[in-house]
Order: C-alpha cells, then sequence, then structure tokens
C-alpha cells in the first residue's frame, strides 16, 4: 500500500490528504523500493486540532513533517516578548525537512489552525533505516550531489528568483506586524537571524544573506545599521 493510501486510511473519510508524498521527494529518489515500502511503515501519521503545536521554538530539530491536509503557522516569539507570525504552510508543504542535512534547533514554533493531518520522520528512525538499508545513505549522497550540481549549472538563477520571492514575502509578513508604517513601506528593527529566514524560505543561511544582497540591489529593501525598509510593492508605481 503507498504512503498516500495509508495517509487516507488513517486520515478517516471526510479528509481531503495532499497526493504529494514523502517517496517523491527529490532526496529519495531511486531509493530501493523494499527501503520505501520499510520507510513507509516508519512515519508518524498525526490528526491534530487548531491550536496544537507540533513543535516549540527552541526544542531540539529531530523530527521532518509533510502536510498533508490543513493549514500551519509558524511563529516566534522575540527577545522582547513580541509574539511575531511569520509563514503560513499548507497541503503539500514541508515543515522542518533539513534535519537530515545539520543538526540544530527549531527557530520558530509551529501550530495547526484547523485540523491538521500530517506525515513526518524521525531523524533516529531514518538513521536506523539506512542501518537496515546501506545502499540508502548511498542513495541520498548521491541525490545530495546531483541536487548541488543540478542547481549550480542549470537553474541556480531561477531557483534564487524563487528564493528572492518568497524571501520578500516573510519580509512583508514580519514588517506588517511589528513594522512602522511609512511612506511607500515599513520600517523595522529587524527580530530574525539569518538562520532563522532560512528555515522559514528553506534555504541554507549563505544562499539568505546572498538574496538579501540582490534584494537591496533591486530597491525591495533598504538596511541602516539594524533598520530594515521593506518596499510595498503593492502601492508602488
Amino acid at each position: 500500500m503507498s504512503d498516500a493510501c495509508l495517509c487516507a486510511e488513517v486520515a478517516g473519510p471526510g479528509t481531503a490528504v495532499h497526493p504529494h508524498c514523502f517517496g517523491q521527494v527529490w532526496l529519495f529518489e531511486g531509493m530501493p523500493s523494499e527501503a520505501l515500502g520499510d520507510l513507509a511503515k516508519r512515519f508518524v501519521r498525526k490528526k491534530l486540532s487548531a491550536g496544537d503545536e507540533i513543535f516549540r521554538q527552541g526544542d531540539r530539530a529531530d523530527s521532518m513533517y509533510l502536510i498533508k491536509a490543513g493549514a500551519v503557522k509558524l511563529w516566534k516569539v522575540t527577545e522582547e516578548g513580541r509574539i511575531l507570525t511569520l509563514d503560513i504552510r499548507g497541503a503539500g508543504e514541508w515543515l522542518g525537512e533539513n534535519i537530515l542535512l545539520e543538526e540544530s534547533e527549531f527557530p520558530v514554533s509551529a501550530t495547526c489552525l484547523g485540523q491538521t493531518f500530517l506525515c513526518g520522520i524521525e531523524r533516529k528512525l531514518f538513521e536506523n533505516l539506512v542501518l537496515d538499508f546501506p545502499a540508502v545513505g548511498l542513495v541520498v549522497i548521491r541525490n545530495l550531489s546531483r541536487r548541488i550540481r543540478y542547481l549550480s549549472e542549470k537553474v541556480g538563477p531561477l531557483a534564487e528568483l524563487n528564493l528572492e520571492d518568497r524571501l520578500y514575502e516573510v519580509l512583508v509578513n514580519v514588517a506588517r506586524e511589528t513594522g512602522t508604517r511609512v511612506a511607500g513601506g515599513w520600517t523595522i528593527a529587524f527580530p530574525l537571524t539569518h538562520e532563522e529566514i532560512g528555515f522559514l524560505v528553506g534555504a541554507h543561511r549563505v544562499s539568505v544573506t546572498r538574496t538579501l544582497g540582490k534584494l537591496r540591489d533591486l530597491g525591495k529593501i533598504r538596511t541602516e545599521g539594524r533598520l530594515i525598509f521593506i518596499r510595498d510593492l503593492a502601492t508602488a508605481g
């Protein structure tokens, strides 16, 4: 039985689960069928209600999740104690998928906005899968190498353009909640680190730093010390 069928079965009637599954993720391309079948058995499937927390800011990042149904709010508490909404993730989107690449803490909290169904896996369970199926480790290494080469040689500019759009959206969300409205946009004392932004947009902090520079060059943002001006493109002439 496929991952999609298992998710639909666990979610129950009346829950429309997204067709996107872990087996379709580039990281697992070429994985032996017996390993994929075993991986599906190790998934943790959760049916949550509005207000339920998936993880909290500062928790050890040891699981990744695919949102199969519903929506999740990503938020954090700033150093000043202010609660800041950063992003909304919907069905078919990921939470914490970078746990397989680096160890860290979750830089934000994730809360369900309504009835939500998740399909996830813990890092330890995935590591055990590699021990049971050594070929899986080689597959992941090869896929990482191919991904880096593909992005670098063929779609680097396109990938950065997509990151540029998503990063700008995050900046606007932060500015609307914590910024001061000024002519042409908002001014804020930016409360996020590049690592936190990277988690939100699904990119390495090096890419975030480079993309912030592009946004400055394009006039979408302007920085002066700790202050950052976010241009409101919706009202720009």
